[in-house]
């Protein structure tokens, strides 16, 4: 399985931020998995952001649970985040993965990362 992120590597503060993860070698549809997002701002470690699942059941941090709507689309095998009201705070590299665990940082196959970078 191979997983690329692609999004805007800059967004305005206040603005939603779109990121698209494009899965292949295997169906996003596939049971058993999780489809995750984590990021890791600069200087600090990885922080798990959310994860749905190929039924649509969604889970978040805590942290960002009302910002941060996850979803599938099984027709293009890919999967979204969107991250509403972001700050400054919310720069960071964001992957997205694959793996058996809702919540893991390291899950069994990341993509390479995406920089984002929230300013003015």
């Amino acid at each position: 399985v191979q997983l690329q992120e692609s999004g805007p590597g800059l967004v305005k503060p206040s603005q939603t931020l779109s990121l698209t993860c494009s899965v292949s070698g295997g169906p996003i549809t596939s049971s058993g998995y999780y489809w995750s997002w984590i990021r890791q701002p600069p200087g600090k470690g990885l922080e798990w952001v959310g994860a749905i699942d190929s039924s649509g059941s969604i889970w978040y941090s805590p942290s960002l649970k009302s910002r941060t709507p996850v979803y599938l689309d099984t027709s293009t095998n890919q999967f979204t985040l969107q991250l509403s009201s972001v700050t400054p705070a919310d720069t960071a590299v964001y992957y997205c993965g694959r793996g058996r665990v809702i919540s893991a940082t390291t899950p069994d196959y990341r993509g390479q990362g995406t920089q984002v970078t929230v300013s003015s």
